[in-house]
């Protein structure tokens, strides 16, 4: 067994992160690639070896890192829905909901949590001693928010958000975008009487000013101060959403 696993972000783009898992040894594993080469200065830095690249969705913004990963690191595994191995073509591990791998001498899981797309998937590293799980949700759960509904219905992201929040209030929460304050702001306008909403919101425009990220997040920050989350049914999420989609602030 490895040591304790550390998670790691590289922000990349405007506003994606690229997540890390390494600790132990010299092996390495990255979620949701953007782009690919601070990914490899990242790691070389380390002196890390890729050992498996892992997707949630198919959109470029999470997968097109991946051929100049491979450029790098030809033996690197590349995980990702089987469902979706047209969209995802370089993958070489297909999975599903309900699948387990072990992954740098560490259990993880595979949920299935569609609703931004049709076939996208979350991971989550499970537990050992005293530390929490880590999921990695992609564009499904936000810091304050969830995806967009691209692909899927308001009933398939009210079923995914249900299954993320029961995980576990202490499950980290790494998700791969800096939409946090915008998330809240819209939030605190919603229920502009939630103290909640509003002292999450001060932290999070503390942390930016400190150019720091707010990311990760946790189930239990999330079921307390998250509108998704706290709808009730697929039709308040539908509204939700759709306000969400419309404001400008």
């Amino acid at each position: 067994m490895h040591a304790a696993t550390t998670v790691s972000l590289i922000p990349v783009l405007s506003d994606n992160y690229v997540f890390v898992l390494h600790g132990g040894g010299s092996g390495a594993a990255v979620v949701d690639p953007a782009v690919a080469e601070p990914v490899i200065a990242w790691l070389e830095e380390r002196g890390l070896e890729l050992e498996a690249i892992l997707h949630t969705h198919h959109h470029n913004d999470h997968i097109g890192g991946t051929p100049g990963l491979l450029q790098r690191w030809p033996q690197a595994a590349v995980i990702a829905s089987a469902a979706d191995r047209e969209r995802i073509p370089l993958q070489t591990q297909g999975v599903q909901g309900g699948d387990r791998l072990t992954l740098l001498g560490r259990h993880l899981r595979v949920v299935e949590v569609p609703g931004h797309t049709r076939h996208h998937i979350a991971y989550v590293l499970e537990p050992q001693a005293e530390e929490a799980a880590e999921l990695f949700c992609g564009d499904t759960l936000f810091a304050g928010g969830c995806g967009r509904l691209f692909e899927g219905t308001p009933e398939q992201m009210l079923s995914s958000l249900q299954s993320l929040s029961a995980l576990g209030t202490s499950t980290r929460v790494w998700c791969a975008h800096e939409y946090t304050e915008g998330n809240l702001r819209w939030a605190a306008e919603r229920e502009p009487g939630n103290s909640a909403i509003a002292e999450r919101l001060a932290a999070v425009q503390q942390q930016r000013r400190e150019g720091q990220p707010t990311i990760p997040s946790s189930i239990g920050v999330e079921l307390a101060t998250n509108l998704f989350v706290r709808a009730q049914d697929a039709a308040a999420l539908r509204q939700l959403r759709g306000h969400k989609d419309l404001w400008r602030g």
